[in-house]
């Protein structure tokens, strides 16, 4: 399912910076149980009215935040029959590339749109 995007919007370097920002707090949450998801929603309702490419990528993080939530939930249940202990490793290397790749882009100006997504916010 393909998301419009507003591409006549060009970022300024604030709305980069901010946009990023919802990619690369999703990190905390290695550390802090949940911030991962606290993080770009905090981000995302604060900026969502004034800045739109801000809008747009703490949807974006939230919902990629979410689905890694839930796959590494069906990843850690799967464990009971071993083959979790693999899956668990590979969402998390994924989550973790993909996130820097996006935070990359969103500060390029780039409307980043995360593979393997299911879009819980529209």
């Amino acid at each position: 399912m393909n998301q419009e995007v507003d591409t006549v919007h060009v970022p300024d370097k604030e709305e980069r910076t901010w946009g990023m920002f919802c990619h690369l707090v999703v990190f905390l949450g290695f550390i802090i149980p949940f911030a991962s998801i606290i993080g770009p929603l905090v981000i995302w309702i604060i900026k969502k009215d004034e800045m739109p490419f801000v809008e747009d990528q703490g949807k974006e993080s939230l919902n990629f935040q979410i689905t890694m939530m839930l796959a590494t939930i069906v990843s850690a249940l799967l464990m009971l029959v071993l083959i979790g202990f693999v899956l668990i490793f590979v969402v998390l290397i994924f989550q973790f590339i993909v996130v820097i790749i996006a935070s990359i882009k969103a500060n390029e100006g780039v409307y980043y749109r995360y593979p393997l997504n299911i879009r819980f916010i529209k």
